[in-house]
């Protein structure tokens, strides 16, 4: 079994990790980015643990070996950021995060030498930016999304601040905060192996809570209090980096400070933005056209391609040319406003507000549901062959038409079948 579990090890992780709303497509790149991650053995022992958190006995069980031996196994996972260990009523639990926002970022969050950053990072941009499936299945699948931006806050009016709900300030976030780390910014330093980085900072990257810890605790992130980390924020509003956070309101996780040149999650808004990689905020820019000058200032300031020069139609000025917005593209994270020189762009409400979920388990059965995923958060313990079974047989389900599944609720006779229809 060891010797199955050795040679098909990459294989299984691949399919553990795509039993998560957040998946990672196959691809000969994914391997070889995992090969330089795990060892064959540790990739097999990751591919059976559960998705949700779990503690160093449920591991043994699922590896069948003493939990001693299966504690081991996880401190040296959470000790290079495979996965992350968080203290629960005075016991540790671990977690495998997804690669994004996950342990694809952990590994180049600080400087190592135990794996090859140059060779990951040209592996990471070829797997995310050259090829499509990855970054199209993580920020263009279903309507809920991994993350969101930040309204740029010093451009709201007295009027729009009293309006702004806690949870979508940058700020509120680091104040409410129960731990900080501050870490590299991945994107960033991957680039910067490639010799293709900005001089927008390092580091910058903000993560929050037991993900800060389980960070701070292995050298992959340093703490920070609530002072140094606004002086940050400040900084990354005046170099005009978007302000771009775990799509969540309660316990937010991480908060990147993005430019457009480096950070995938522009680039992924630029490629794919009508689809709505990114969850907006609750504002547009509005451009006063009369006076615009056509600088392009404000052009050059957006990450997405959401401004644009145009002609003004002017018949006395046939080249004079004035701003305009996508809307359909827009984040809505105000970068622009502080941008035009001349005032002549500043912030409106949306029509509509943009639905923001409560925390991460609410985020991730909302994105499974979408995704067709959510018999594997259910039946979770794929180690056993009853909740393999069960798994398939409600994935098969979930995805029949209503009226089929109300034939399938009805021969089944499961009220637990007919919560979860509803539900989906």
């Amino acid at each position: 079994m060891a010797h199955l579990i050795a040679r098909s090890g990459y294989a299984h992780l691949v399919q553990r990790l795509n039993r998560f709303p957040q998946g990672a497509p196959p691809s000969d790149l994914l391997n070889r980015i995992l090969a330089l991650l795990f060892s064959e053995r540790e990739a097999g022992l990751v591919a059976r643990l559960p998705i949700k958190p779990f503690t160093a006995d449920q591991a043994a069980a699922a590896w069948a070996m003493p939990s001693a031996a299966a504690r081991d196994v996880l401190d040296q996972l959470a000790s290079r950021a495979l996965l992350l260990d968080i203290a629960h009523n005075g016991e540790s639990r671990y977690v495998l995060p997804p690669p994004m926002a996950g342990f694809f970022e952990f590994s180049l969050m600080r400087v190592r030498g135990d794996i090859d950053q140059r060779a990951l990072s040209e592996l990471f941009y070829e797997y995310l930016t050259v090829e499509e499936d990855f970054v199209k299945a993580l920020f263009t699948r279903g309507q809920t999304q991994l993350g969101r931006a930040f309204v740029h806050e010093p451009v709201l009016t007295s009027g729009q601040a009293l309006h702004v709900l806690e949870y979508e300030r940058a700020s509120w976030v680091v104040e409410s905060a129960t731990d900080i780390g501050i870490g590299l910014c991945y994107c960033r330093h991957k680039m910067q192996h490639l010799g293709r980085a900005c001089d927008a900072p390092l580091e910058i990257c903000m993560t929050f809570g037991g993900t800060a810890r389980s960070l701070i605790t292995h050298g992959y992130a340093r703490r920070a209090d609530r002072v140094e980390c606004g002086d940050l924020l400040q900084q990354a509003r005046d170099r005009r980096l978007v302000q771009f956070g775990e799509n969540v309101r309660q316990r937010v996780a991480f908060i990147c400070h993005c430019c457009g040149c480096c950070c995938e999650a522009m680039i992924a808004a630029r490629r794919f933005g009508t689809m709505r990689p990114i969850h907006t905020t609750n504002f547009l820019p509005a451009i006063d056209t009369h006076a615009c000058t056509g600088c392009g200032l404000c052009v050059s300031a957006c990450p997405v391609g959401a401004m644009t020069l145009t002609s003004a139609r002017d018949p006395k000025k046939p080249k004079k040319k004035v701003a305009r917005l996508a809307e359909d593209i827009c984040l809505g994270c105000g970068v622009c406003v502080p941008a035009c020189a001349k005032d002549h762009v500043h912030l409106v409400e949306r029509k509509a507000r943009v639905i923001t979920p409560l925390n991460s388990t609410h985020r991730i059965v909302l994105m499974a549901i979408e995704r067709g995923t959510l018999q594997d958060l259910i039946f979770d313990n794929q180690a056993l062959a009853s909740h393999r079974a069960m798994a398939a047989i409600l994935g098969v389900i979930l995805k029949l038409p209503l009226i089929k599944q109300a034939m399938a609720s009805q021969q089944l006779k499961s009220r637990y079948l007919e919560r979860l229809l509803a539900r989906a």
